[in-house]
C-alpha cells in the first residue's frame, strides 16, 4: 500500500476502518444513533426531518425504514483504483436526495426502480459481493440511506466482511451523516457537481450545493486523507473525486478545480468526466439539450492542469475518446 508519503506498505497492513470500530462495540452504537436520527431525519443536506420510521411522504427521498436496492454486482466501468482486474462491489440505491433533470439513472432515482431490503438482506449482498473477488463495496447514491447501511455493516462485519467501503455520493451530504460515517468509510467518492448554487438550483433542484459540497467533501478528506493505491494499484482508503463536465461550463469546472487544489489538496484524485448526454429531462434546458463537445472537455482538462491537478483517472481520456 502506498502510504500518506508515498512509500509502499504490505498489503496485508491494511484493515478497513469499520472493523476497528466493530471490535470496540461502537459500530451498533452509530447504526442505533443512525436509526433515531430516522425519527427526524437529517441525513442529508435538505433537512426535511420527516419520521421515516412511520412514513415517507414529505420525505425528499422517498424513502422510509427500509433502503431500497436497484440491483448489485461486479462492476468494471468504475474509476481504475476501484474497478481493478475483479471489479468493484456496486449496489445501487434506489431514489436520490437531488433531483438532477439529466440524470443518466432516472428510473432509479427519480422513479425509484428496485425493491425494499433488510438490513440482514443488505449485510448478506455485501458478504456475496465479496465472494465473488470484488475489491471493495461501493455503495451507490447512499446519503438517503446511511441507516441502513451501518446496521446492514454492523451485521456483515460480523459475519467475516473485510473489504473497504466505498461512499460514492452526488456530494449533497449533511455533517451529521459524515459525522456518523467517521471511521467506518475507506473511500469517499462525492461528486463536485457545480461550482455555484445557481446551477445547482436550475439543474439538480436544491438550494445552497455548492456550500454544502464543499463542506462535506472538506470533512471528507479531513476523515480519510489523500487516495492510498496499494501496489497493483487498488485504492484502500482516500478521497476521489468526480466531477462531470457539462456544456457551455455550466458546472463551473474552474472553481470546482480552485478549491481542490487550494482548500483541499493538489494531490486528490480527480476524475473529470466526459460522458454528459442529454438524458430524461434534459431537453427542457436548450442549454445541456446536447452532448458535449471534444473542445468543451479539452478545456476542463486544461483547467484542472492549470490549478496543479495532475492525479487524474486514466480512464478519462480514454472514455472520452469513444465518444466523438
Amino acid at each position: 500500500m502506498r502510504g500518506r508519503n508515498g512509500e509502499f506498505q504490505p498489503p496485508h497492513s491494511f484493515e478497513p476502518a469499520y472493523l476497528r470500530l466493530a471490535r470496540q462495540k461502537k459500530l451498533a452504537e452509530r447504526a442505533a444513533e443512525a436509526r433515531e436520527k430516522l425519527k427526524a431525519c437529517d441525513l442529508c443536506a435538505r433537512y426535511c426531518r420527516v419520521d421515516r420510521l412511520s412514513t415517507t411522504k414529505g420525505a425528499a427521498c422517498h424513502t422510509g425504514e427500509r433502503a431500497v436496492v436497484s440491483s448489485y454486482g461486479p462492476h468494471h466501468g468504475e474509476e481504475s483504483p476501484l474497478s481493478g482486474r475483479r471489479g468493484s462491489g456496486t449496489i445501487f440505491f434506489a431514489w436520490c436526495s437531488l433531483r438532477c433533470v439529466y440524470c443518466q439513472n432516472s428510473e432509479l432515482s427519480w422513479q425509484g426502480e428496485g425493491s425494499e431490503v433488510t438490513a440482514e438482506d443488505l449485510a448478506e449482498i455485501m458478504l456475496k459481493l465479496q465472494a465473488m473477488g470484488c475489491h471493495n463495496i461501493n455503495f451507490v447514491s447512499p446519503s438517503h440511506v446511511v441507516a441502513s447501511i451501518l446496521e446492514a455493516v454492523t451485521i456483515a462485519a460480523g459475519k467475516g466482511l473485510t473489504l473497504p467501503l466505498v461512499y460514492n455520493t452526488g456530494g449533497y451530504d449533511s455533517p451529521e451523516a459524515l459525522a456518523l460515517l467517521d471511521g467506518v468509510i475507506d473511500i469517499y467518492m462525492p461528486d463536485m457537481k457545480y461550482g455555484d448554487d445557481e446551477a445547482a438550483a436550475k439543474y439538480s433542484r436544491v438550494s445552497n450545493y455548492a456550500k454544502t459540497n464543499r463542506a462535506a467533501v472538506r470533512e471528507m478528506h479531513r476523515q480519510v486523507g489523500n487516495l492510498i493505491l496499494d501496489e497493483d494499484g487498488i485504492a484502500r482508503r482516500g478521497l476521489l473525486v468526480r466531477h462531470l463536465v457539462l456544456p457551455e461550463d455550466l458546472a463551473g469546472s474552474a472553481e470546482v478545480f480552485r478549491f481542490l487544489a487550494e482548500e483541499i489538496s493538489a494531490q486528490t484524485y480527480l476524475n473529470v468526466m466526459a460522458q454528459y448526454r442529454p438524458c430524461y429531462r434534459a431537453g427542457e434546458h436548450a442549454e445541456i439539450a446536447r452532448r458535449l463537445g471534444r473542445e468543451e472537455f479539452r478545456s476542463a482538462l486544461r483547467l484542472a492542469a492549470d490549478h496543479g491537478l495532475m492525479r487524474l483517472d486514466d480512464r478519462a481520456a480514454l472514455r472520452a475518446s469513444s465518444l466523438w
